[in-house]
């Protein structure tokens, strides 16, 4: 619609072609002063700023479903916003969209100028009561790629070419970007042949100490918009109803945790110290003219008839560039910038964000506005795409070497992550997400 039209402008000068943050994109996040007391509110990224959304209903410039909408963005959460549904988030892009394009009148420009903040000034809350977190495992390349370590005649499990799998992670622990988190402790089984601490038996009993296997997980977070019922379900041909919008995620992973204690049952302490996400949410409007068609090659098992819809078969993928940096203290201390360890693209995903969330409702389970969901690790089908650590080093056997020399078969003390995401084509205005950035402390030791 008009407001993915690359031609528009605002008069926010530095707007116009802000690699992330354009006139086309209105990000929503939920912020305050930086080192303030004041009270978390909603805003929309705009270039380098921060639309007050509790300043500029003050103001009073809108009207009908679009102010309705307003009042309850503005609030210290987005769940009742994210509650109302694509109508109502519509409404409030496109009021906004009118306010801040070039051909605003003088004084509906006068009355925005005080609500602006710079980003450089502010801080950022999670942007949800998040009531339930659920992570995903839904790239084919990544399975491969760990599976391969473990079991290398047989790296897919099963089902994984069926069903979109997923585990019910920790939403206490999840922190907004920017939040270090300390190394976890934990339990694990030495591999044969290594000796991961003084005390250590070898591969005859395990043992207990700081992770040495801590990785990153490069994915994106989803939103639920409206819930479901308990009982009920949400059809795939109604799933994108259900989805506010997209931001980036890292789901922080002990390898030596997590691969001891799933036998049986899945990721547990090895997940449940840290997920971090981006601050800023891309809404799926703003996405809609980077989807393409959702196609599953013919020799392969087809999605059975509740995962497979003609929407999501004609728009269900989003296209969305990613890339992963590890920054490490020698690099801040002689000022230069982290490496660029891998790069890949959501497209390469083998279910989509509709399919998700489709399964997660398939027994009843109901959802809840503001809950987030991962997508699962994103790697592509080449080396240098792979979205995990443990995958860049085949199991932390082959180290990658970042600018300056230094080598990491798995991350170090006071390293940093970011993670990056951006749209872009022919045709349209590139948006971003932002960045995702955490730094990981010493662990604080045994309790």
């Amino acid at each position: 619609n008009h407001t993915h039209d690359p031609s528009v402008r605002s008069w926010l000068a530095s707007a116009n072609g802000h690699p992330d943050f354009p006139l086309q994109n209105l990000p929503f996040a939920v912020f305050r002063r930086a080192g303030s007391t004041e009270p978390w509110r909603g805003g929309v990224a705009l270039a380098d700023q921060v639309l007050d959304l509790e300043a500029l209903r003050v103001q009073g410039l809108l009207s009908g479903d679009a102010a309705a909408a307003l009042v309850l963005a503005a609030q210290s959460t987005l769940n009742a916003f994210m509650a109302q549904g694509p109508a109502a988030w519509q409404a409030l892009r496109h009021a906004l969209f009118a306010l801040l394009r070039s051909d605003a009148s003088a004084t509906v420009q006068a009355a925005v100028q005080p609500c602006w903040v710079p980003q450089a000034n502010v801080e950022y809350g999670l942007p949800t009561r998040i009531g339930n977190y659920t992570d995903f495992y839904t790239s084919i390349h990544h399975a491969r790629n760990v599976g391969r370590i473990a079991r290398p005649d047989d790296p897919l499990t099963p089902n994984f070419q069926w069903i979109p799998i997923a585990y019910h992670g920790r939403a206490s622990s999840v922190v907004v970007s920017g939040t270090p988190f300390h190394r976890p402790m934990g339990q694990s089984m030495p591999p044969p042949g290594v000796d991961m601490s003084a005390s250590s038996a070898g591969a005859k009993a395990p043992v207990y100490g700081p992770c040495a296997r801590l990785d990153y997980e490069l994915e994106l977070g989803v939103f639920i918009g409206p819930g479901n019922a308990q009982g009920t379900t949400i059809p795939l041909a109604r799933a994108d109803d259900h989805i506010f919008g997209i931001c980036l995620l890292n789901d922080w992973s002990a390898r030596d945790i997590q691969f001891w204690e799933m036998a049986p049952l899945g990721p547990f302490l090895g997940k449940n110290f840290c997920t971090s996400i981006s601050p800023w949410i891309v809404t799926t409007e703003a996405l809609a003219p980077f989807r393409l068609p959702f196609t599953r090659p013919a020799d392969e098992p087809q999605p059975l008839a509740y995962l497979d819809a003609p929407g999501d078969r004609a728009h269900g993928v989003l296209d969305i560039a990613l890339e992963v940096q590890i920054e490490s203290a020698q690099h801040r201390a002689q000022g230069a910038p982290g490496s660029r360890v891998s790069a890949t693209s959501f497209r390469h995903q083998y279910w989509t964000v509709a399919q998700m969330v489709t399964q997660h409702t398939m027994g009843g389970c109901n959802l809840q506005p503001g809950d987030l969901l991962g997508t699962g690790t994103i790697s592509g089908p080449t080396p240098s795409e792979a979205g995990a650590i443990i995958e860049l080093t085949k199991g932390g056997k082959e180290p990658i070497t970042l600018a300056g020399g230094e080598q990491r078969a798995f991350l170090h003390d006071n390293d940093t992550v970011i993670l990056r995401g951006w749209c872009e084509k022919a045709g349209a205005a590139r948006i971003g997400f932002g960045e995702c950035r955490g730094t990981v402390l010493p662990a604080l030791g045994a309790a």
